[in-house]
């Protein structure tokens, strides 16, 4: 593509706001989650509606441009000159049909907005560990939920997509209708069109048990809970979903008292089941763990999902980094426990294993392209990109990863790939394994021959452009 200027301007194209660099709200209307994203496109559009979408990307072909796509900015990469910065945010429409159970909902809504609603009629969504983060990015890259063991990734509960392919046709696919496309979307990210709304599957959630126990890391034997944890975890029926992190606290006012300023392990669980049950499935891991300083595992509302994995609610910058696990024998235990430990002085914020298996490992019943899907565990790790570390996180991120890579799969999957360097890419290629590679590859020569959502693809080379933001 070249780059032209003496084309109409954009702003009488759409109905949505249009800003170019130097006007008020320019950096605002770019910002996403992910504050460690730096976007600096030709302009900034905030879609309307799909017929917005539809003129931008009419524009940037006719002007050489390429077009990023953002809605929460959760998972977005920088886009910068040349590049149309698409904000798909005000994309916000929701409706519940309870008797189909099903959700309708635009590319802005977030997972909050969908639990709110769907709560009522004794039904949930197979959201992330983060609430706040955007439903369509976050399934269009699989979709890891804490209570995946029991109803599988999101990506296999969507019934239809409606996207903006890269030649401005609005389209709605499904299972019979563009099916490879259809198969795409579903993990392979945003690199084949603009997603303007999607329906999605419901599930049966009348009851959640759920929660966290936080454990002062500086006097436990580390190594022994993790041993712990493992051996019940993998005995806990599909309907549970178990993860244990370690987290280095900033001593905050935000945070509950016990927690300020401390190294834990914090162990989380989500049993899809009345309380009774999950009372009983906890507590031999209760009896086994020393005085916690915080146990917040009960009875819990769906729409209070967020305090599962308590992540933080505001923007900030950060990194992150993941890989599939293949197994995790005692020496990988001690390995996590010995490289996440304060004594290792590593500037990372959050380090997690996650049990998968049961559903996740399942074929769903209309196939799609996530990659890891049969690996039995995931390691996940974040930092903040704050002075004076900041310069220190990446580093610090990809050596927990090698730490624990001669127990990996080698791949990882879509939402956790993390990172835009040549390990990172070789790693989502290992996700998905070279069949896939070729049919994602093969597809996207025909979709965007002429690049225009190139660096979406994410599989092929370093993103210079966002994927559609989770």
């Amino acid at each position: 593509m070249s780059l032209t200027t003496d084309t109409p301007e954009l702003g009488p194209l759409v109905t949505g706001v249009v800003l170019a660099p130097g006007d008020p709200g320019y950096a605002d209307a770019a910002a996403g989650y992910n504050l460690a994203t730096e976007h600096r496109p030709d302009h900034v559009v905030r879609a309307a509606d799909a017929q917005d979408v539809v003129a931008t990307v009419g524009y940037a072909r006719e002007t050489g441009r390429r077009v990023a796509v953002q809605a929460t900015g959760h998972g977005a990469a920088p886009a910068g000159p040349g590049t149309v910065l698409l904000v798909t945010a005000d994309l916000d429409a929701l409706t519940v049909d309870p008797a189909a159970r099903t959700a309708t909902l635009g590319a802005g809504v977030r997972w909050q907005q969908v639990l709110d609603a769907a709560a009522p009629h004794g039904l949930g969504g197979l959201c992330g560990s983060s609430p706040g983060a955007g439903v369509v990015g976050y399934t269009l890259g699989g979709g890891l939920s804490p209570i995946g063991r029991t109803f599988g990734w999101a990506a296999d509960n969507v019934r239809s997509i409606e996207v903006v392919t890269p030649d401005g046709v609005l389209r709605t696919v499904d299972a019979d209708h563009d099916p490879d496309l259809f198969w795409a979307l579903r993990g392979g990210g945003a690199a084949f069109g603009i997603v303007t709304a999607m329906t999605i599957d419901l599930v049966e959630v009348p009851e959640l048990y759920a929660g966290g126990i936080f454990v002062d890391a500086t006097t436990a034997d580390v190594p022994g809970l993790l041993r712990t944890w493992r051996d019940w975890a993998e005995a806990l029926p599909e309907t549970a979903g178990p993860s244990v992190a370690r987290l280095n606290l900033p001593d905050l006012p935000m945070l509950p008292e016990p927690l300020r300023g401390k190294a834990v392990v914090h162990i989380r669980f989500a049993f899809v089941g009345d309380a009774a049950e999950g009372e009983r499935l906890i507590a031999p891991l209760r009896a086994a763990l020393p005085e916690p300083l915080l146990d917040t595992v009960g009875p819990l509302p769906v729409p209070a999902f967020a305090a599962i994995h308590a992540d933080p609610v505001d923007p900030m910058p950060f990194v992150d980094r993941g890989v599939m696990l293949a197994e995790l024998p005692d020496a990988a235990l001690d390995a996590f426990a010995e490289v996440t430990s304060p004594a290792a002085g590593l500037p990372f914020v959050l380090s997690e294993i996650r049990l998968l298996g049961a559903a996740f490992a399942r074929p769903p019943a209309v196939p799609n392209a996530v990659a890891g899907r049969t690996a039995p565990y995931f390691l996940d790790s974040v930092g903040m990109l704050v002075p004076p570390i900041a310069e220190h996180v990446p580093g610090a991120l990809a050596t927990i990863v090698e730490r624990l890579l001669p127990w990996s799969t080698g791949g990882t999957t879509t939402n956790i790939a993390g990172g835009v360097d040549p390990e990172a890419v070789e790693r989502l290629r290992a996700g998905f394994g070279p069949e896939t590679v070729a049919r994602l590859d093969a597809l996207r020569a025909e979709v965007d021959p002429d690049g225009l959502l190139d660096p979406a693809a994410r599989w092929t080379s370093p993103p210079l452009l966002p994927a559609q933001g989770i």
